[in-house]
């Protein structure tokens, strides 16, 4: 990648500022006309950096999806295989969560290698499927759940938080959860005396 001016990166870093700040108050949906006049640029100049929305977006997600991803490290290095998937799960709805809009975005985009966005979404997968494994292989997850299920009911969290109160959601979160434990080993844990 060419390496920008210093002109061009101050408004590269100002784009990404008033998106960042446009998407969080107005959704993913937010003026992209709105955001370059924030950003005190025309329109053609945020088009030649993100030539679309989704280009735009995965910009944004890159870093913090970056620190998902580390936070999913630290959590496979601190915590049992059950509490650092169920951990990292709620650190990613609330990523996820972040835009209004984003959730569908981001489910949209998981089949479509042409997405600029279908890079993000797989690396946030890869995570997903080692946090999955890991907690497989303990004994704390049901067979048949994979990271394509676990981003699915992610991104179906992070939707749901958009639509209805923070206390029916973490309720629903916190079904989805109990929904990917291992059968066997819950109805073990519940037969215990």
């Amino acid at each position: 990648m060419r390496r920008m001016r210093a002109d061009a990166r101050r408004n590269y870093e100002r784009l990404l500022a008033e998106a960042d700040a446009a998407f969080r108050e107005h959704g993913t949906d937010a003026s992209l006309e709105e955001v370059a006049r924030r950003a005190g640029v025309a329109i053609g100049t945020l088009y030649g950096h993100f030539p679309t929305r989704q280009a735009l977006l995965e910009s944004l997600m890159r870093e913090r999806n970056d620190q998902v991803i580390a936070q999913g490290e630290e959590l496979i290095k601190e915590r049992s295989p059950g509490e650092a998937l169920e951990a990292w799960a709620r650190i990613s709805v609330a990523h996820t969560a972040a835009y209004q809009g984003l959730a569908g975005s981001l489910i949209s985009c998981f089949d479509d290698p042409t997405s600029p966005l279908y890079g993000a979404c797989h690396a946030m997968t890869e995570m997903g499927e080692r946090l999955v494994e890991r907690a497989r292989a303990a004994g704390g997850i049901r067979p048949d759940a994979g990271a394509s299920d676990l981003f699915a009911l992610i991104t179906a969290a992070a939707w749901v938080r958009e639509q209805v109160s923070e206390e029916q959601a973490e309720r629903l979160l916190r079904i989805m959860l109990d929904g990917l434990a291992d059968p066997v080993t819950r109805a073990a844990r519940v037969g215990d005396p």
